[in-house]
């Protein structure tokens, strides 16, 4: 979601872009060579990924833990909020269109079309985020490319431009695809149970309105529901968005894109279901908190405005009868 304490979360946007990011540098009957301290050795992999029993890269993450203690220590502690500034830039004007083109479509299809329904909100939800995930995407794959390795704005210029030189404008929309895939049912299934449990807490408490805390407890589990749902399509977002440039700043012609569902086979593959649930923890440990901050800071807003313009409207209506 958009709405979000963005300083506070990008350490743990950074973890999980790493973890997802990376490979098994071992697979079966691949060679590598390694040094022991004395001499340097070739040594032919013939188990896969067993072989990292007895070697451990200093730049592979067995965990979350382990993601921030080693990113800290070889990168520096400043490297966990690396991709700050895209975010920041991104997070205005992506809130601003999704909010206000959630509420017009859900308003629309509720007295303009005359629909009612648990499935109101899930339509709004999917319609909204698609339109804010196509406008914000260029932004979100420079966070991505800056989150997912130690980056210089000017090597990540470069690589920008070599794109866009071989690969055309479109390039900059690169993880478009398995974004909306990820973005728009998250959208939909957040909105969706966030109205089920929501209502449900209404009604236990004999309300009509939402307390602050309903809605915080209800965009939790909703968030975190929906988090969990989407990780897949997390992993392969941020698998297809670091391709961008790996091949341009070696100045090697860009090849076509491999598929949303063939790096999901891939990451199947290679690392099995585990693989794609890559950034479990901190993506879960992100959203929920996030996702109850934004939509309980939402109600409270709008149940505020909507005071006060009732309070105006009925100010004039009194001076209005008076004279």
């Amino acid at each position: 979601m958009m709405c979000e304490n963005v300083p506070t979360v990008t350490p743990l946007d950074v973890v999980k872009i790493r973890l997802q990011s990376q490979k098994s540098p071992f697979y079966k009957g691949k060679c590598f060579l390694y040094c022991n301290g004395l001499m340097d050795h070739v040594y032919v992999c013939q188990n896969g990924s067993s072989c990292a029993s007895w070697y451990k890269t200093p730049t592979h993450f067995s965990g979350t833990v382990d993601a921030f203690v080693k990113i800290a220590r070889h990168e520096g502690v400043r490297s966990l909020w690396s991709g700050l500034p895209p975010t920041l830039v991104m997070a205005v004007p992506a809130t601003i269109i999704y909010f206000t083109c959630y509420d017009q479509l859900r308003d629309f299809l509720r007295y303009g079309m005359g629909y009612h329904g648990n499935h109101v909100p899930l339509f709004a939800g999917a319609l909204a985020r698609l339109g804010a995930v196509t406008v914000i995407s260029p932004l979100e794959l420079v966070r991505t490319k800056l989150q997912s390795r130690q980056l210089s704005y000017q090597e990540l210029s470069v690589c920008m431009r070599s794109a866009v030189a071989q690969g055309g404008w479109r390039s900059l929309w690169r993880g478009w695809g398995p974004t909306v895939l990820r973005d728009v049912p998250f959208s939909a299934l957040y909105w969706f149970n966030y109205e089920l449990v929501k209502a449900h807490l209404c009604e236990r408490d004999s309300v009509d309105q939402p307390t602050f805390a309903t809605s915080f407890i209800s965009g939790a589990v909703s968030g975190t529901v929906a988090a969990v749902m989407t990780l897949p399509f997390d992993v392969v977002k941020t698998r297809r968005q670091i391709q961008l440039g790996e091949m341009e700043t070696l100045a090697v012609p860009t090849k076509k894109p491999s598929s949303t569902w063939h790096i999901m086979k891939s990451i199947w593959t290679e690392s099995g279901f585990k693989g794609l649930y890559a950034g479990f923890l901190p993506r879960v440990i992100r959203v929920a908190p996030a996702c109850a901050v934004m939509i309980s800071t939402y109600e409270f807003g709008k149940a505020f405005f909507q005071k006060l313009n009732r309070d105006r409207e009925q100010q004039h209506a009194e001076v209005h009868y008076l004279w």
